[in-house]
């Protein structure tokens, strides 16, 4: 995919080398002040965070809460994961939701339109607007919990690594998956990814089993378990009590 085909509103995406200052950049769910940005004073890294996001119509299929559409509800949690990424670093986030795309761009993300092969393009399209010569990450965007010190921490780990890979709260799946400038992009999401990214030579992070990093939302049981952590505000809004 070209850079002209990535288009975020007005058919361009910023250099590579630029970093939006979001909103709220300095502020984790809690509202409390944190060091969240994912830069290495000593080298200046500096990341690129890709998001996929589905559809919101099509998204989160599994995600059932009484009372609480699901279209809403998707869109809440993309949103939120979206804004916690955004203060920890650069994002793009790749998706062909326009209500999505509009509010990511709102909250400082730059946006492509999703190529339309599947979750691995979708992330292998955004990377490439980034860049080789860049520190790159694919994140899902089903993590409303997501901390941005939590996110910055695990990337300031990655830096020091050709690849690195963060599983999920069961062990099995992925969350975030990164490359060092100059390794060619490769991911391999999907149930049972954690191991293919090992496969690939990415190295798992030691990320505690309690990081908000971990809690990506599926179903409503994991929803529960993340809403413990302290979920993002369009998230919460949405949930009864």
């Amino acid at each position: 995919m070209s850079a002209a085909a990535g288009a975020a509103g007005s058919g361009r995406v910023p250099n590579a080398g630029s970093t939006p200052s979001p909103p709220g950049a300095d502020r984790g769910n809690t509202g409390e002040a944190v060091e969240t940005k994912a830069i290495d004073p000593a080298s200046g890294t500096r990341w690129t965070i890709v998001i996929p996001v589905k559809p919101a119509t099509h998204g989160k299929s599994r995600l059932r809460v009484p009372g609480v559409g699901r279209e809403q509800l998707a869109r809440a949690i993309a949103l939120d994961t979206i804004a916690a990424a955004a203060a920890a670093a650069r994002v793009i986030v790749v998706t062909d939701d326009e209500q999505t795309a509009r509010e990511a761009r709102a909250l400082g993300a730059d946006v492509c339109p999703d190529p339309g092969a599947g979750l691995d393009a979708a992330v292998a399209a955004g990377a490439s607007l980034a860049g080789s010569d860049a520190y790159r990450a694919a994140l899902l965007g089903d993590l409303p919990a997501l901390r941005p010190d939590q996110l910055a921490a695990a990337l300031r780990e990655a830096a020091s690594l050709p690849r690195a890979v963060v599983a999920d709260a069961d062990g099995t799946g992925t969350t975030l998956v990164t490359a060092a400038p100059g390794m060619p992009w490769a991911s391999a999401f999907g149930d049972g990814s954690f191991a293919r990214h090992v496969a690939l030579g990415c190295v798992a992070l030691g990320v505690p089993d309690t990081s908000s990093l971990r809690r990506d939302v599926d179903t409503a049981a994991q929803l529960a378990a993340a809403s413990a952590l302290g979920l993002g505000p369009r998230t919460s809004a949405l949930l009864p009590g």
